[in-house]
């Protein structure tokens, strides 16, 4: 039994767990920079975190890819409830209600919806059989958009049009015709100005301040402007270790969170940003290379979700502190410091990694019951 759990450990696909150390290394040194050269209290937790994520995704990655498949259903279902019941027993975190306190840890439950999601979404497709006709679709919409609204009311936008995107990327991939799409958009955009009265007030100064961030330089529009001058002030090599004006005088908001990018380019300059984009680059590529050489179709839907969800992390988070995305409070993967954005991240790179293990399996179609 260990010799056969050992030899599966060794073929893992270990370019991609390397690639993953070396981004959070990184992250551990910007955090450290950001407490201005003090481990605590950001570093020596996250690392603590990554260990505990580490061990998890493993363990995720090691076991039978039928055995996840089978219980989709009550992981997506679990992580519904946990939803609802932030609604009841969640707490304020930065004006939103996130959070669970489960006496051990602080959950976010609508970071593990993103993965319960794309289990679930890649279990039903893996039951069907084409053509998938609107009567088939009315199944997983709902699975989409339940979670959806309930992310909204939080309210937490950034995770809401993750599930969204995702969601609507594993439809693309299982094969829906494009008039769906066509037609969803044509939906979305004439509900938006239903939509805009629903929005906070402080949503829709992001988006507002999106498209003007001069015309309140010092309220609204402060955070971007500082990120900007930041990100400007870097130069090709940055000003160095510790050296950044704008983070070390705390002129740049959310420093070890959101606008991590942001120090890292001020202190590393652009080749330090275009370095981390490529190791993100490398590691979405190899994520594209487990879903292309799948043979099942519930694992390539899995790994087709996972590595949309973690592209979409790094595209958003990128995008809005540049101010080419209004500032949705989205992390910057395995290197934004956070508890529940980085276990999940991990447990998601354990489902792919599991994937990868069993790419040659044979898994027949079944029903969509829960169990």
């Amino acid at each position: 039994m260990i010799y056969s759990q050992l030899q599966k450990l060794s073929q893992l696909n270990w370019s991609i767990i390397f690639l993953i150390i070396l981004i959070s290394a990184i992250g551990w040194g910007l955090l450290i920079s950001a407490a201005g050269g003090d481990i605590n209290p950001w570093a020596s937790k996250q690392v603590i975190r990554f260990c505990v994520g580490l061990i998890i995704m493993l363990t995720i990655a090691l076991v039978d890819l039928r055995w996840w498949l089978h219980f989709s259903y009550l992981f997506y279902g679990i992580s519904l409830v946990l939803l609802v019941g932030v609604e009841f027993s969640g707490f304020i975190g930065k004006g939103a209600e996130r959070w669970i306190d489960l006496t051990i840890i602080q959950l976010q439950p609508s970071e593990l919806m993103k993965i319960a999601l794309v289990m679930a979404l890649a279990r039903y497709f893996h039951s069907q059989t084409p053509p998938l006709t609107l009567q088939k679709l009315i199944f997983p919409a709902g699975l989409i958009l339940i979670p959806v609204v309930l992310v909204l009311r939080q309210p937490d936008l950034g995770t809401a049009m993750i599930l969204l995107m995702v969601g609507g990327g594993l439809f693309f991939v299982a094969g829906v015709r494009l008039w769906f799409f066509g037609g969803a958009i044509i939906a979305a955009g004439a509900s938006l100005p239903i939509l805009w009265t629903f929005l906070h007030d402080y949503q829709k100064d992001r988006i507002l301040t999106f498209f003007d961030p001069s015309q309140d330089a010092l309220g609204k529009g402060y955070h971007i402007t500082q990120s900007k001058i930041a990100l400007g002030s870097g130069g090709l090599w940055g000003k160095g270790f510790m050296q950044g004006t704008q983070a070390s005088l705390n002129f740049l908001p959310e420093k070890q969170t959101d606008f991590i990018f942001t120090l890292l380019c001020e202190e590393w300059g652009f080749m330090g940003g275009a370095f981390l984009i490529l190791l993100y680059v490398g590691l979405i590529v190899m994520s594209y290379r487990v879903v292309m050489t799948t043979q099942n179709s519930f694992g390539r839907f899995v790994a087709a979700g996972m590595t949309m969800t973690f592209f979409l992390y790094v595209f958003i988070n990128i995008a809005m502190v540049m101010g080419l995305l209004p500032v949705v409070g989205v992390p910057l993967p395995l290197v934004s410091y956070g508890g529940t954005a980085m276990l999940t991240l991990l447990m998601g790179f354990g489902f792919l990694l599991n994937v990868g293990l069993h790419r040659t399996l044979k898994i027949p179609r079944l029903s969509i019951g829960l169990l």
